[in-house]
């Protein structure tokens, strides 16, 4: 199995022919990895559309699209800082940049600086009930990377990290966090969990051996009953928020084409070699299926 899995840093492309230490810490935000920034920027465009923000506000998608690389970038930074000797230990990630000692620890923490930095650009966008919003998840952040060691269900935390900014776009838009908002949040932590158990299926056998949980490893031979039961809560949760905005069977219809592709996630799974990659990163397009489903509903 170890041969078929992808290593989590890669070099390609413009990537490739930048000099060696600025292409280190490309890779140690994971800048080659589109798909992380994707994923934590999703949930905050859904929020700002399904508010009514698609007009006036656009900006601030673009807004939270800056802060979703930057941020991302910087959790992968200090994930791998607090990881780096377990890195070392799975194949999947043996090659990042400070397990593989490509750069210093300090250079790493310094990198992890400039790039809050540009974060807190991206906050200060933001009407004050939202910044509150937004800074009350740095806690959950930093704890994210330790949660591996002292429970089994890691993703569950990365849920309610991944999901944080459906709230901070719904309380840009709307000045309050109200039941519409959290309902998306809510449904969004559950599909987080979902895809991410999918991706943990990579590194079921290191994880095994060097003693972190994953849920992948919690669920057992369940994992595809485990993930079909998150995206159903996902899919309830979310068809609640819509009939919150649009109390209307027309609304809910929006997420048809949502519910089909998470579908197919579930039952085309292949629980080794490359598929559990291909399945994680086919999230990017349920994204945009769940953007255009909140867009109609919020514009309607």
């Amino acid at each position: 199995m170890s041969q078929t899995i992808v290593p989590d840093t890669q070099a390609r492309g413009l990537l490739a022919r930048l000099p060696e230490t600025p292409r280190a810490l490309a890779l140690l935000a994971r800048f080659d990895r589109p798909i992380g920034w994707w994923l934590l920027f999703w949930p905050g465009a859904w929020a700002v559309v399904l508010a009514g923000g698609a007009g006036e506000r656009w900006p601030l998608i673009l807004w939270l699209l800056l802060g979703s690389i930057a941020m991302r970038g910087a959790g992968c930074v200090f994930n791998d800082i607090v990881d780096r000797d377990l890195d070392r230990q799975v194949a999947r990630t043996a090659a990042r940049p400070l397990a593989s000692g490509a750069i210093s620890l300090t250079m790493a923490w310094v990198w992890l600086i400039l790039l809050c930095l540009i974060g807190l650009v991206v906050l200060l966008q933001l009407r004050l009930s939202a910044q509150v919003v937004a800074l009350a998840s740095l806690a959950l952040v930093a704890a994210y990377p330790f949660m591996k060691r002292i429970t089994g269900w890691p993703q569950v935390w990365l849920g309610l990290v991944f999901s944080w900014a459906a709230l901070v776009g719904w309380s840009e838009v709307t000045g309050a966090l109200t039941a519409p908002g959290l309902l998306l949040y809510g449904g969004t932590i559950f599909w987080v969990v979902g895809y991410d158990t999918i991706y943990a299926l990579q590194d079921r056998e290191d994880d095994a051996l060097i003693g972190i949980g994953s849920s992948a490893l919690s669920m057992g031979r369940h994992v595809r009953a485990g993930v079909a039961l998150c995206y159903v809560a996902a899919l309830s949760l979310w068809a609640a928020a819509l009939w919150q905005v649009r109390p209307q069977l027309l609304a809910l219809a929006a997420l048809l084409p949502m519910a089909a592709h998470l579908l197919w996630q579930v039952a085309a799974l292949k629980e080794d070699g490359a598929d559990p990659l291909l399945k994680f990163r086919s999230n990017r397009f349920a994204g945009l299926l769940m953007f255009l489903g909140c867009l109609v509903v919020g514009s309607a």
